[in-house]
């Protein structure tokens, strides 16, 4: 791959390159023996120019035994410019004689080796996938060993995070199997695949199966023009993440396609990438601030609730749900833009972890948007944290406590010995998971963060006018409330939980 270099050895990276990579297939070579066409001699190779600017390479082989004389193989390979794909097409005269019961039974062996830095995580991103009836499966190669074909196939492939390997079957393999394994991570092999599928031959005089490989970059765009579904080997969002795919394939990827037209630096898409989102939604967080501006305006008749019923935590949540329903305030108000920054986030996590355009791009202390910065390195490793520390996750972890300190600030009860640790946690968490992650997704959260920050000082002082906030829950106190039919079952609860709080007291 002329356009891309092995993180490690800075060599062009190359696939397929050694010796347990083969496409072979068995033929009888003689009465009662069969051969590889792997182990057998193909000669008359020849050069011809084909349409479109394409070329045409053949190789033959004939039969040297007097009852194979009138048969003969021929590999032509179909190799087109500015494209990844190589078509293959295997014609066999006297397909009867060649092959037993008209299958041809073809094996593909692929090896995947060590592209990236941390051979670990590409270990966790690698997967092998297939069309199978017209749906698409994969396995992540942890998890799994071996799959089977019962049904007709389309493709089978090998995606190593950034680099996706496919062998195609035009008329479609009629079944077959798959098998793969993870050597030891010092051999520098992420993994070696088998796969022995099933071709169903017309015993005519000549026979032509018609197949293609690809053997280039995990790129969407390019897998999407192919077309075949083999876009889908690209991890968007998989599993129990799938729901966030159409959010990459219809808005993140265009936005992201967009900016790259003009824009030179990814590091700056990415925070444009970022400004767009948090524009989207911020009719969403406009309504959380205006919530948390609610509660915070509300800190002293809560107050006030406190010091008339003490340590009766049953009164208080009464009375206190009863002060938000006359004030028109929804304590959970703030929720909804945090529940929608989940998917945005599992999207953003997919896309930045898939996307071969961050592979080995600078940008600030990064050499790597792909991968983890680690301008510091402590040379021993610490448990959950790694032997390095990441400035990109230290920025997203001060942001985020920030915000969360900022949060605090608004919450109506400020005694609550819970609520004062909080602030805390979350971002010591944020520590140990995105200290490994890569600093495109730790870049955005961090460019994320800082845009909630100052949204919330121009939003709290210079929009929210906190006496048009109290005027307007005055009037609503003083308007007829009707009770939802939750409410009323809510209030049921609790007064039956005071009324046996109340017995076991007094007994």
């Amino acid at each position: 791959m002329k356009k891309f270099k092995n993180s490690e050895t800075q060599q062009p990276v190359k696939l397929a390159a050694s010796d347990f990579n083969k496409i072979s297939y068995a033929i009888n070579t003689a009465a009662n023996q069969s051969s590889q066409t792997a182990d057998l001699f193909f000669s008359n190779g020849k050069v011809e120019q084909g349409p479109s600017g394409s070329q045409l390479v053949s190789f033959e082989l004939k039969g040297g035994d007097s009852t194979q004389s009138n048969t003969y193989i021929t590999h032509q390979y179909i190799i087109y410019p500015d494209t990844y794909k190589i078509d293959l097409n295997i014609s066999l005269s006297q397909p009867a004689q060649l092959l037993t019961q008209g299958n041809l039974n073809l094996m593909w062996q692929y090896e995947a080796h060590q592209q990236e830095g941390d051979i670990e995580f590409e270990k966790q991103n690698t997967q092998v996938g297939y069309m199978e009836d017209g749906s698409f499966d994969y396995h992540t190669i942890g998890k799994t060993n071996i799959v089977e074909f019962s049904k007709s196939v389309e493709w089978v492939g090998v995606r190593q995070r950034f680099f996706n390997t496919f062998l195609i079957a035009k008329n479609k393999f009629s079944g077959g199997k798959m098998e793969w394994s993870m050597p030891e991570s010092n051999s520098h092999i992420v993994s070696q695949s088998t796969a022995n599928m099933r071709v169903s031959i017309n015993p005519a005089a000549t026979a032509t199966v018609p197949l293609s490989l690809f053997y280039g970059p995990a790129d969407y765009n390019i897998l999407k023009k192919e077309g075949g579904g083999l876009s889908k080997l690209v991890n968007l969002g998989q599993g129990i993440y799938a729901f966030v795919r159409p959010l990459n394939q219809y808005a993140v990827i265009p936005i992201f396609n967009f900016f790259k037209g003009f824009v030179s630096s990814y590091g700056i898409i990415i925070a444009l990438l970022t400004l767009i989102i948090r524009l989207l939604i911020s009719p969403l967080n406009y309504s959380s601030y205006l919530s948390g501006a609610k509660m915070k305006a509300l800190r002293p008749e809560i107050a006030k609730l406190k010091e008339k019923h003490g340590d009766d935590q049953q009164a208080m949540s009464m009375d206190q749900m009863k002060l938000f329903r006359e004030a028109g305030v929804n304590p959970l108000g703030g929720c909804i833009p945090a529940l929608l920054q989940i998917p945005i986030f599992f999207a953003l996590y997919s896309f930045f972890s898939s996307n071969v355009d961050l592979r080995g791009v600078d940008f600030l202390w990064s050499h790597d948007l792909s991968a983890y910065d680690a301008p510091i390195k402590f040379g021993f490793n610490i448990p959950l944290l790694g032997d390095h520390l990441s400035l990109f996750t230290i920025a997203a972890v001060i942001t985020s406590l920030l915000i969360s300190l900022y949060s605090m600030s608004m919450t109506p009860d400020q005694n609550n010995p819970m609520m004062k640790y909080m602030p805390y946690i979350m971002p010591i968490f944020l520590l140990f998971i995105f200290n490994k992650l890569p600093s495109a997704l730790t870049w955005y959260y961090t460019v994320s963060n800082i845009i909630t920050l100052v949204l919330q000082f121009i939003i709290q002082n210079y929009i929210i006018d906190h006496n048009k906030i109290l005027a307007k829950i005055e009037a609503n106190r003083k308007k007829p409330k009707g009770k939802s039919k939750w409410q009323e079952r809510l209030e049921q609860m609790q007064e039956q939980q005071k009324q046996m709080q109340q017995k076991q007291n007094k007994k």
